[in-house]
C-alpha cells in the first residue's frame, strides 16, 4: 500500500510549537497547504506559487529561508487490520534528512540519513479505520552547529557530519539548494508469519554452454514453530522456466544453485543484446505464499583486470571475455529537486546516452545512490554502471562511533538494494578524496590526519566482503600509483585541460596550476596516456532556449551579471583561455554560445579520438559530465532542459564503435587510423579527400583497411605538403570516408578554428511542420556548425551542430517525447560563418 495521496505541509519556526501538538491525530490541518509525496518542500512551494522558481535569475538566494525552518508533513489513511499474527511495516524510501516520525500521535523513531530507506514496525500502533502519520523535519543547523569543522570540505564546512547529497550545499556546476522533505515513496507492508529479508543473486560461472546462478535468500521468521519452504525460478523473456529449485527453510539463510543450459548472455548494447531473465523467489508455508521477490537478472561475466596478458598495469573491464573500451560519462542528479523529478527524465537521459553509443555511466559521489528506475533502465538498455559511494571532496569524521554506524547502515542498505542489478560493474569508495588529501597536505592547506580514510579502506571493503563479493571495488577515483592520479596505474581524472593542473606530479609535491592558454588547452589530452580516464571535460554554454527561459529580461547578453551567475566554477578565465586558444574570444552572446560549444565539442573529439587510438593501453573514457541538475553553464553534454549541446552530436561519431580519425598537429604528418570496438573484423578501404571551402578537390587517396575485431590500426601516413598540394592549410578540410563497409565520415580541419579562412556561407532552409523535417543546404561555401533552434525543451533532432560541405544537403527530423507535433514557430537555422 503506497501512501501517495496528497499530504499536508506546513512550517513553523524552531521551538514555536510543541511537536506533540502538531503530531496529534486530531489536529485540524485543513488550512495547511497540500504537497505531493514523493517530492520536497521547494517543489510544493513552487507548485502553490508561494515562492518564485529558484532556477530563475538569482531566485535561489530568495529561497534560503526554507532550510532555516521546521517543516511538517501530515497524512491520514484508512487501514484494515488482519489477524494477530500479522506484522505491519511503515517504509520511507527517502527522508531528507533529520526527521522524527509519528504514527497516531506516538513517536516511532528518528532518522538522520537522506541516502537510505527507513523501516519501522508499526504493528502495535496501527488501528482499524483512520490512522495519522506526521513527519517533522529539523533544519540541518540544529544537528551540526556544535560539531567539529574540518580543515577541508569543498564548498562548505558544514556538510561532513550530514549524510545528505553533497551537491545540495553547492558545487562548481550548481548553487546551494538545501532541500528538505519526503523524497522517496512511503509504503505500508503487511507481513504474515515470515518475510524475505534479502535476496542476493550473482553469476558463479558463465559460458556459452552453461551459466550457473547462485542465489542466497535470507528469511526472517516471526513464527519459529512453522515449517517454511522457498521456491526460486529463472524465467526467460517468454515466461518459460529455464531453471528452478524448491527446498525447505531450516535456518535464516538458504543458498541455491541454478544451472542454465545454453544461456542467453547479457551484453552492453554496443556489443549485443542486453538479455534479461526474470528471477522469482517465493516464500511459502503450507502452500500459502507469504512473500515474493521478482526482478530482472542478466547472465554475464564481468571483471576488472588490473594487469594485461604481459603483466603490465591495466584498468580494463572484461565482459563475457571481451575487453571493453568504456565509452561514457559521469551522471549527476537529474535535478536539485530529486523527489519531484519525473521518471521520464531518467528514461530520456539514459536513452540519449545509448544514442551517443555510451556503454557506461558513473554515478558520482556528490549526489545520491540513484533511484531504482535508473538501474532498471541501465539493465534494460545495456549500459554499465560505475557506482560511487556518497563521499566527495571532504574529510569525514571516521573517529565518531555514531557517525560510522550511520555510514555502515547506509552502505549495507545500498549494497543490498543494488547488488542484483546486472548493469552494476564497480563499487568505488569516494570521489577525489585520496588524491586531493595528498595535494592539500603537500601544499600545507591541511595539517590534520586523513579523517574518513577508514571508511573507504576498511569499512566499505568489509561490508562488501560480506554482502557482495561478485564485483570489483576501487577505493577512490582517481586512485593508484605514485600520486593517486598517476596515468600509469589505476584510473585518472585529467584536469590538466580546463583546470590547468600541471603533471607529472608525485606524492608529497605541492600542486601547480597553470591558468594560461597553454595550461588549459585541450591539446594537453595528447600528452595523457592514462590507463582509464574517469573524469575529463570542459565547459560549454547551455542552449539558447534554456538560458532565455531562466534569465531575466534584458540580461541575456555576453558579460551580464546573470550570465556570470549561471557559471558556478572558480576562475571564470579558464573558459576564456580555452576559447581564446581555439576559436578566439567571443564578443557577444551569439559568439559565446557558438565558440564555447564548438570548443567543447572539438576538444572532446580531440581527446577521445586520442584515447581510442591508444586502446591497447587506454581502456576507457568517462566524460565529465552527461547532464545538469539546474540550468547553468557547465561541463554537461545535455543541458537542464534536456537539449543536447554540440558535443552530444559529436559524441555520436567519436563514440561510434567504428571510428575513422587522423592524428595530426600543424606542420606534422597526417596519421590515418581506424578503431574497431566490435568483435568482428572489417575489410575495405578508407578514402581521404582534401577539399577547399568551396568544394574543389585538392587531393584524394584511398588506403586499404583490414581491421581485426576490437583493435585500433594505423592505416598509413601522409605529409602535409602532399595533401595540401600547394594550398594553405587554413583553406581546406579533410574528409575521411569508409569504402566497402559502414562507418561515420569524419571531417578534420588542419588548423584551429580561429585560423581558418572560412567563406561567407549561404544556407537554404526548407521546413515542413507537417512532416516534422527541416532540410538545410549549403548553397555557397562550407557551412561551419549549422545549428537548428526551436523555442522548446526536450526536443530531439536527428542531427544538429553539423558542418555542411558546399552544395551538401541534410534533412533533420524533429520529435518530442510528449508531443506528436512540434510547432515550428520561432525556428532559427544558422551557421557560424553564414551571412
Amino acid at each position: 500500500m503506497e501512501l501517495s495521496q496528497l499530504w499536508r505541509l506546513q512550517y513553523v519556526d524552531v521551538g514555536q510549537k510543541r511537536p506533540l501538538e502538531l503530531a496529534a491525530p486530531g489536529l485540524d490541518d485543513r488550512f495547511w497547504m497540500t504537497a505531493k509525496v514523493p517530492g520536497d518542500v521547494h517543489s510544493a512551494l513552487i507548485e502553490r506559487q508561494l515562492i518564485d522558481h529558484p532556477y530563475f535569475g538569482h531566485n535561489d538566494l530568495k529561497s534560503h529561508w526554507i532550510e532555516e525552518k521546521e517543516w511538517w508533513y501530515r497524512t491520514q489513511f484508512n487501514y484494515e487490520l488482519g489477524d494477530k499474527e500479522e506484522k505491519h511495516e511503515l517504509i520511507f524510501e527517502g527522508l531528507d534528512t533529520f526527521a522524527t516520525i509519528y504514527v497516531n500521535g506516538l513517536e516511532i523513531g528518528k532518522t538522520d540519513n537522506m541516502l537510505m530507506a527507513h523501516t519501522f514496525d508499526v504493528t502495535r500502533i496501527l488501528k482499524n479505520g483512520k490512522n495519522t502519520i506526521a513527519v517533522k523535519f529539523d533544519p540541518i543547523h540544529l544537528h551540526n552547529h556544535d560539531k567539529e569543522q574540518f580543515q577541508w570540505s569543498s564548498y562548505t564546512k558544514e556538510r561532513p557530519w550530514i549524510r545528505k547529497a553533497a551537491m545540495n550545499f553547492g558545487w562548481d556546476w550548481g548553487p546551494r539548494m538545501v532541500t528538505v522533505g519526503i523524497w522517496g515513496k512511503v509504503r505500508l507492508k503487511r507481513r504474515h508469519l515470515a518475510k524475505l529479508d534479502s535476496v542476493y543473486a550473482r553469476n558463479a560461472s558463465v559460458s556459452s554452454l552453461e551459466g550457473v546462478v547462485l542465489v542466497d535468500v535470507k528469511v526472517k521468521r516471526f513464527d519459529m514453530n512453522r515449517e517454511y519452504e522457498c521456491e526460486i525460478r529463472l524465467l526467460d523473456d517468454s515466461g518459460q522456466t529455464t531453471a528452478s529449485t524448491r527446498f525447505p527453510v531450516h535456518g535464516d539463510v538458504v543458498a541455491a544453485k541454478l544451472p542454465v543450459e545454453n544461456p542467453k548472455l547479457w551484453w552492453t548494447h554496443d556489443l549485443g543484446e542486453p538479455y534479461l531473465y526474470r528471477l522469482e523467489v517465493s516464500l511459502c508455508t503450507e502452500g500459502v505464499e507469504l512473500d515474493r521477490y521478482a526482478a530482472q537478472f542478466g547472465i554475464r561475466q564481468l571483471e576488472l583486470r588490473l594487469n594485461d596478458e604481459e603483466g603490465n598495469q591495466a584498468f580494463a573491464f572484461m565482459l563475457n571475455g571481451v575487453k571493453l573500451f568504456v565509452k561514457g560519462a559521469n551522471w549527476i542528479p537529474v535535478d536539485y529537486f530529486i523527489g519531484a523529478a519525473p521518471d521520464d527524465r531518467y528514461q530520456e537521459l539514459i536513452g540519449l546516452s545509448v544514442e551517443a553509443h555510451m556503454n557506461m555511466l558513473r554515478v558520482w559521489a556528490g549526489g545520491i545512490y540513484e533511484k531504482d528506475l535508473f538501474y532498471e533502465e541501465c539493465d534494460r538498455r545495456g549500459v554499465l554502471v560505475w557506482q560511487d559511494f556518497a563521499f566527495a571532496n571532504a574529510l569525514f569524521p571516521d573517529f565518531n562511533h555514531n557517525f560510522m554506524e550511520n555510514v555502515r547502515r547506509e552502505v549495507e542498505y545500498n549494497v543490498k538494494r543494488l547488488r542484483n542489478h546486472t548493469s552494476l560493474a564497480l563499487w568505488c569508495g569516494n570521489n577525489e578524496i585520496d588524491w586531493l588529501y595528498d595535494m592539500k597536505t603537500s601544499s600545507g592547506d591541511i595539517t590534520c590526519p586523513f579523517y574518513g580514510e577508514t571508511i573507504y579502506h576498511e569499512l566499505i571493503p568489509s561490508v562488501l566482503s560480506e554482502l557482495d563479493d561478485s564485483r570489483a571495488y576501487w577505493p577512490s577515483s582517481p586512485f593508484g600509483g605514485n600520486d593517486a592520479n598517476d596515468p600509469d596505474e589505476g584510473d585518472r581524472h585529467n584536469w590538466q585541460v580546463w583546470h590547468g593542473s600541471v603533471y607529472p606530479r608525485k606524492f608529497g609535491e605541492p600542486p601547480i596550476l597553470d591558468y594560461s592558454i597553454q595550461g588549459v588547452t585541450f591539446k594537453n589530452y595528447k600528452r595523457d596516456f592514462t590507463l582509464f580516464s574517469s573524469e575529463f571535460g570542459m565547459h560549454a554554454s547551455a542552449n539558447r532556449y534554456t538560458l532565455e527561459r531562466h534569465i531575466p529580461e534584458g540580461q541575456f547578453y555576453w558579460g551580464s551579471v546573470e550570465m556570470a551567475y549561471r557559471n558556478k566554477d572558480t576562475a571564470h578565465q579558464k573558459g576564456i583561455f580555452l576559447m581564446e586558444g581555439f576559436t578566439g574570444i567571443p564578443s557577444d552572446i551569439e559568439e559565446y554560445m557558438n565558440f564555447s560549444m564548438l570548443t567543447q565539442a572539438e576538444g572532446l573529439k580531440y581527446g577521445i579520438e586520442h584515447y581510442r587510438r591508444n586502446k591497447k593501453r587506454t581502456s576507457g573514457s568517462l566524460i565529465w559530465q552527461l547532464n545538469d541538475s539546474w540550468p547553468g553553464t557547465s561541463w554537461s553534454l545535455i543541458d537542464y532542459e534536456l537539449l543536447p549541446k554540440a558535443s552530444f552530436y559529436y559524441a555520436r561519431k567519436f563514440y561510434h564503435p567504428l571510428l575513422l580519425s587522423i592524428d595530426h598537429e600543424p606542420g606534422q604528418v597526417l596519421n590515418v587510423w581506424v578503431v574497431n570496438d566490435h568483435t568482428e573484423s572489417f575489410s575495405g578501404s578508407v578514402r581521404l579527400s582534401v577539399l577547399d571551402f568551396y568544394g574543389n578537390e585538392v587531393f584524394r587517396t584511398s588506403l586499404a583497411a583490414d581491421i581485426p575485431g576490437n583493435e585500433a590500426v594505423q592505416l598509413g601516413s601522409l605529409t602535409e605538403t602532399a595533401v595540401l598540394n600547394g594550398r594553405a592549410a587554413e583553406e581546406v578540410v579533410v574528409l575521411l570516408e569508409a569504402e566497402g563497409w559502414e562507418a561515420p565520415a569524419n571531417l578534420v580541419y588542419l588548423r584551429d578554428h580561429k585560423d581558418l579562412r572560412l567563406p561567407a556561407a549561404k544556407l537554404q532552409v526548407d521546413a515542413s511542420e507537417v512532416e516534422q523535417t527541416i532540410t538545410v543546404s549549403a548553397a555557397e561555401g562550407l557551412a561551419r556548425l549549422v545549428k537548428i533552434e526551436l523555442p522548446h525543451g526536450r526536443l530531439h533532432f536527428s542531427d544538429n551542430y553539423f558542418d555542411l560541405l558546399p552544395n551538401e544537403t541534410r534533412t533533420v527530423r524533429v520529435s518530442h517525447p510528449a508531443q506528436q507535433t512540434v510547432p515550428f514557430a520561432g525556428l532559427k537555422v544558422t551557421a557560424m560563418n553564414a551571412e
